[in-house]
Parts: C-alpha cells; sequence; structure tokens
C-alpha cells in the first residue's frame, strides 16, 4: 500500500512538472530558434474574397508551384474553414536578403486567363504562412500618424486603364516583396520571427533574347542592384501572355518579442466601442434588475404575506391574481416531448458554449491555433450530449412521462439532423463551386461517426440516469379540470408579449454581434473573449430576468400557460438576430452571386437557430425556478 501511494506521488509530481514546464506554450505553436542561413519554408493557404464568401486552393490558379506539392496536416476545424495549407515554391534564408528572385515564367492559355480575371473580379486575396504567422499587407491611416492598419493576404491583382485609353485591363501583381521581422537573442546568434509582411507589385519584366534558366532580367536585376520600386509598368493578363513571378526578401530586426508577435496584428483601435456596448447592455441589466427586485421585495413580498393571512377559503376565493392559479400553474404543457427536447439541446448548447468562453479566455485559443474553436466547440458539442439527456429526461419526468427512450432519440436527433440537413445542402452548392472550402467525404463521415458514435450513446446515457432519479416534487398539487383563463389585455397577448420579450436580450449583444459577424464574413481574426465573456453574461442575466418579469404580469392575468411562453419569451430574441444578419448583409457586405447569398443566409439560419435555443433554455428555466419559488412560499390548501 506504502509502495502504491509512493507511485502515485511520483506521477504527479511528474505530472506537475510537466505542466509547469509546459504552460506557456500550445502544441504547435512553440517558439522556433533560427540561425543565420537557416531555411525558411513559407506555405501557401486558400484564396479567399469577402465578394463571394468561397474559398479556393492556392494552386487553383496557375502560379508556381514546387517540384512536389504537399498538404499539411490540418485539424477538423481548418477543414471545415476551408484552410488548404501546401508548400510553396518560395524558401528564405534567414537573414539573407534576396532581389529579384525569379520564381518561374508562365504563358497562359484561355483558362487560366480567363481563371485570373475572374479572380481579379471577385478581388481574391492569397494567403501565405511563415512560422504560423499570416502574410499581411500594411496599409498606412491617413488618418493618424504613424498609425498602420495590416491587411490579411494580397490581392490576386487589380483592374485599371492605361492613360490615355477607356477599355478597362486585368493586371496581376507578380512581384512579391517579403519582409521578414525578426527578434535577435542578445545572448545568442539566433532569432525568431515576429512579423511576415509583403507590399505586391505588377511588373511586366523584360530580358534580352531568348528565355532560359540563366537569362538576366532588365527590369530587376540582383546583380546590378535594380530593385523594384513601383507597378509603372504593370503585367496584363490576357491569352498567350507571358508572366514572370519573381520576389525579393528584405529582413528587419524588431524590438518586438515572439510572446508579443500577435499583438501587432490584433492591435484594436475601438476598444471604445465595445466598452460602449458593455455599458448599454448594463444599463437595460439595471432597468430589469430593478424590475425583477420590486416584484420580488415589494410585490411578491406583499401577496404571499395577505395569502398567508387569510383565514378562511371564502376570502382566498374573493382574491385575484397568480394564487388563484395554483392548481394548474404546474400542468403539463401540450408537446411535453418537444419542450423536453427543445430545453436538453439548450443545456448542450450552454456547456458548450461555457467551456469554450473558459478556454478562449484562458488562452488556448489563440489566433495562433487555427480552426482550434472550431474544433473545440464540436468536441465539446458530441460530449455535451450527455447533459442533454439527463436535463431533457428529468423535465419528462416531472411531465409524468413513460416513454423516455423516444424522447431521448428526438434529444439526440431534432436538432443536429436539421443543422446537418441545411450544412449538407450548402455543401453541396459549394462543391458544385468546385471551392475548398466543401468539407470533403471523409471529415464528412467523421462528423457522422462523432455524433453516431459519441453523441448519440452519451445522450442516452444522460437520460438513463435523468429518468432513474425520483422525479421533481411540485409545490401545488394540479387540478383535475383545467380552469378557464379570462379574456387578456391585448398587451398580454401571447405573440405579442413573446416578441417584446425578445428585444432587450438582443439589444444587450447586438454592438458586440457586429464584431462577431465582421470577423467571420470579412475574414478579420476576433480575439477580444474577454469582452464576449462579459456581453455573454448580460446576456444569460437579461434572459432570465425579463422572462421572469413577463411571466409574473402572466400568472397574475391568470393565464397559467407559462412553460412555453418562458421558452419562446426570450428565444424570440433570435428572429431579430436574423433581422440583423440580413440588415448587416445589405449594408456591410458586397456580395453579388446568387450561391454565395444562399451561404450566407444558410449559416446566418444556422447560428440564428442556434441562438433560439440557447436563450429559450436560459428563459425557461428562469421562470422555472421562479414558479416554484413563489408557489412554495405560500400556504395552499
Amino acid at each position: 500500500m506504502v509502495g502504491h501511494r509512493f507511485d502515485v506521488t511520483w506521477i504527479f509530481l511528474f505530472a506537475l512538472f510537466f505542466l509547469q514546464s509546459h504552460c506557456l506554450y500550445l502544441p504547435g505553436v512553440a517558439p522556433e530558434d533560427f540561425q543565420k542561413g537557416d531555411p525558411l519554408l513559407v506555405k501557401v493557404n486558400k484564396l479567399t474574397s469577402t465578394k463571394t464568401q468561397l474559398p479556393y486552393s492556392y494552386y487553383y490558379l496557375p502560379f508556381c508551384q514546387p517540384e512536389h506539392i504537399v498538404d499539411s496536416a490540418e485539424n477538423l476545424g481548418e477543414v471545415l474553414r476551408g484552410d488548404r495549407i501546401e508548400n510553396s515554391p518560395y524558401v528564405f534564408k534567414m537573414r539573407e536578403p534576396q532581389i529579384c528572385n525569379i520564381v518561374c515564367r508562365k504563358i497562359l492559355d484561355k483558362k487560366y486567363a480567363k481563371a485570373f480575371k475572374e479572380k481579379i473580379d471577385d478581388e481574391y486575396r492569397v494567403n501565405m504562412i511563415l512560422d504560423n504567422l499570416p502574410l499581411v499587407v500594411p496599409i498606412r491611416r491617413p488618418d493618424q500618424e504613424n498609425a498602420v492598419v495590416y491587411q490579411y493576404g494580397y490581392h490576386v491583382g487589380l483592374r485599371g486603364q492605361y492613360d490615355g485609353s477607356k477599355e478597362e485591363k486585368h493586371f496581376i501583381n507578380n512581384h512579391l516583396i517579403f519582409t521578414v521581422k525578426y527578434h535577435k537573442d542578445p545572448l545568442s546568434d539566433s532569432a525568431r520571427i515576429v512579423g511576415f509582411e509583403v507590399k505586391p507589385f505588377s511588373v511586366k519584366h523584360e530580358y534580352e533574347g531568348e528565355w532560359n534558366e540563366k537569362t538576366r532580367l532588365t527590369t530587376c536585376d540582383p546583380h546590378a542592384k535594380r530593385a523594384v520600386t513601383s507597378s509603372e509598368s504593370p503585367q496584363e493578363v490576357e491569352e498567350k501572355m507571358e508572366i514572370i513571378f519573381t520576389y525579393d526578401v528584405e529582413f528587419q530586426e524588431s524590438d518586438i518579442k515572439w510572446a508579443s508577435r500577435w499583438d501587432t496584428y490584433l492591435l484594436m483601435d475601438d476598444d471604445q466601442i465595445h466598452w460602449f456596448s458593455i455599458v448599454n447592455s448594463l444599463m437595460i441589466v439595471i432597468f430589469l434588475s430593478g424590475m425583477v427586485a420590486m416584484i420580488m421585495l415589494r410585490t411578491l413580498y406583499r401577496d404571499i404575506s395577505k395569502y398567508n393571512k387569510l383565514e378562511n377559503q371564502e376570502e382566498a376565493q374573493e382574491e385575484t391574481g397568480w394564487k388563484l392559479v395554483h392548481g394548474d400553474v404546474f400542468r403539463p404543457p401540450t408537446n411535453s416531448d418537444l419542450l423536453c427536447v427543445y430545453v436538453g439541446t439548450g443545456v448542450q448548447f450552454f456547456g458548450m458554449i461555457i467551456v469554450t468562453m473558459i478556454f478562449a479566455l484562458l488562452g488556448f485559443l489563440s489566433p495562433s491555433n487555427r480552426g482550434g474553436i472550431i474544433t473545440v466547440m464540436l468536441l465539446l458539442w458530441v460530449f455535451m450530449g450527455l447533459f442533454a439527456g439527463y436535463s431533457s429526461a428529468r423535465l419528462y419526468k416531472l411531465f409524468k412521462g413513460t416513454e423516455w427512450k423516444k424522447v431521448t432519440l428526438k434529444t439526440a436527433f431534432m436538432f443536429p439532423a436539421t443543422v446537418f440537413a441545411i450544412f449538407f445542402v450548402l455543401n453541396a452548392l459549394i462543391w458544385g463551386q468546385k471551392s475548398s472550402g466543401a468539407v470533403p467525404f471523409g471529415t464528412m463521415f467523421a462528423l457522422v461517426l462523432l455524433w453516431f458514435g459519441i453523441s448519440v450513446p452519451l445522450v442516452y446515457v444522460g437520460s438513463y440516469f435523468g429518468f432513474k432519479k425520483p422525479a421533481i416534487e411540485d409545490p401545488a398539487k394540479t387540478n383535475k379540470i383545467p380552469r378557464q383563463i379570462p379574456d387578456q389585455a391585448w398587451y398580454m397577448n401571447p405573440t405579442f408579449s413573446i416578441l417584446i420579450g425578445g428585444i432587450l436580450p438582443f439589444g444587450a449583444v447586438f454592438i458586440e454581434l457586429f464584431f462577431i459577424l465582421t470577423s467571420i464574413w470579412l475574414h478579420q481574426f476576433y480575439y477580444i473573449f474577454g469582452f464576449l465573456f462579459i456581453v455573454f453574461v448580460i446576456l444569460i442575466i437579461t434572459c432570465a430576468e425579463i422572462t421572469v418579469v413577463l411571466c409574473y404580469f402572466q400568472l397574475c392575468s391568470e393565464d397559467y400557460l407559462w412553460w412555453w411562453r418562458s421558452y419562446l419569451t426570450s428565444g424570440s430574441s433570435a428572429l431579430y438576430l436574423f433581422l440583423y444578419a440580413a440588415f448587416y448583409f445589405f449594408t456591410k457586405l458586397e456580395i453579388t452571386k446568387p450561391v454565395s447569398g444562399v451561404l450566407y443566409f444558410g449559416y446566418m439560419l444556422i447560428v440564428s437557430y442556434a441562438f433560439f435555443v440557447l436563450t429559450g433554455t436560459i428563459g425557461f428555466y428562469a421562470c422555472f425556478w421562479f414558479t416554484r419559488l413563489i408557489y412554495t412560499s405560500v400556504k395552499i390548501d
């Protein structure tokens, strides 16, 4: 026994030492030291456009290719994002500048000339990676002195006109000036890469005589120290045109340390807007909290005291208000099975988002870990099936249900099947466009395997334990004959009150929603998870409080059908989210292709559906707690 305890102690100490040694760096993103002359391998990623939202592999266009194209291993999130990371013919040597390095010479045929023109029209950008840093184009801001904005990737080309001509031509960026920034170790000669920038140019290269491997260009020449500085004589894209691809490499020493190298890329100029968003949301929370406090402390306290002082049944019958419906308030609703399914799915979503937020706040989902957030969310969704099954079974047993396996089956399949069906149709559209964003069959099979192999069994396990536990007891007995609900005022109409209830939760998040949509559809990094977490907490409080307030008003008007209405009240905020997404599409995006529009609204429909399930569940549980609290507090005969 002593020996066994000794072994466990050593294992624990070793694990602690291992965590302390590796806690600063995540797998795959540890710093790499380079000596002078070490090869630097540039990788190419997808071609992206904010106008089409359809990514393409770099070698979809006839760019220069290495001898053998090698795909980098991508995680699940990267594949779903459409990332296709491959090697490239660009090879640098650390701290050894190069001028006018010829990559290759291409003569365009009709097919490839058309492909280049289409991608230039759609404003596609070329994305590259060096030492896990994305390639950026620095652009100076005219409104601020010494302020630089970074755009990810450089344009394939541009459209323009020659002087004196009205005909618009297509020009390709065939000369790239790379700048590699490095931070040198003062104690050794090694250095770490802290920046990767590019300035693209369109240059019609010229040379004397016939083309061969030893041909020297007259437009730029490393021997004569002649470099490209402008695009005065640009390279046109036309059939049978000759294009020579070249590049320069410059190295700049930087004071930025490796641990802070992403700070430049993620420089936030709009933090005041985020603070305004939070203050705006807090105002809504304070207003709602005041209303809830007034109801709980004054109205409810007065009501409960009055009800408990009633001496006889005749006096109780003369009373009006929420106590009168005590015999019906816990009556199971219509379509109770469906409510159990949606509540279980909402719990699954809530667990996934909370754990994802914690991972993000701890830095595990930094931008350097491409595709990490999608991978983590998918895996968490799968494993949270345990809680989905448990919560749906507990609620089902409260409703005196007996066929728990049927409800479990619906919980495991209803939401995922709906999302998968929409996703499958959208993926077929992407595949029809020959885009790299189409999810391969192998990945699709892996997703189905995660669903059927892990998620579904876990939902069943959770349901088994949830149904096995004793049923939750209601504070009041339910009458055999349902009470008639009196005519309601116009403002207590279910449709009206449900739509009103969704406005405030949406109002608490809509400013932050703008930044999230911008990061998704305008290909920018979203990294301010601290702000997002605060806004999410505010969303939870807002959903809970607005539902409690409206639920109290509903019960006071002797309407006891609160089960579904509590879910739909806060869940209706998803409708406003979808309407805002439509507003964003027409005001902020320049999408012109019908396929791209279908993709946008298809994905936003999935997001809105998920938001409905999440917020609806929060509102439901708040109202569930509230009704049990107030009916437990009064003496019911």
